[in-house]
């Protein structure tokens, strides 16, 4: 990853500047803090920093409360809900990651198995 790109998960934000990208309010943010619904990096347990995947996913609360009409108890479950779904997609991706590689492996398994048959048998394959 380039110097220049930042991990979406690195926390950058105060609190002002993640209420305000998010058209919040600080206490909002505060709050869905202590719902846990947002996770924020703590330093000196004093000041919360957001990172650009915790503005995401206020902005994905905001959607679901301000649009769709969603209360924070049905955001709570959509949100575990997604994140549950994230980690399975993450999951069935490393899974076909191995199967592919298995694969791989098994076919020059083979090849090199085909290779030292006497070329009779080669013929009939």
């Amino acid at each position: 990853m380039a110097d220049s790109i930042r991990d979406k998960h690195e926390p950058v934000y105060l609190i002002s500047v993640a209420a305000r990208l998010c058209d919040m309010h600080p206490q909002t943010l505060r709050m869905y803090e202590r719902m846990g619904l947002i996770r924020p990096k703590r330093i000196n347990r004093k000041n919360r920093l957001y990172s650009e995947a915790d503005i995401e996913r206020l902005r994905q609360i905001q959607r679901l409360t301000r649009d769709l009409g969603v209360n924070l108890a049905g955001v709570e479950i959509i949100l575990d809900l997604l994140d549950r779904v994230e980690k399975l997609q993450q999951e069935i991706e490393t899974l076909h990651a191995q199967m592919e590689q298995m694969v791989q492996e098994r076919v020059e398994q083979v090849l090199a198995e085909r290779q030292t048959l006497p070329a009779r048998i080669v013929r009939e394959l």
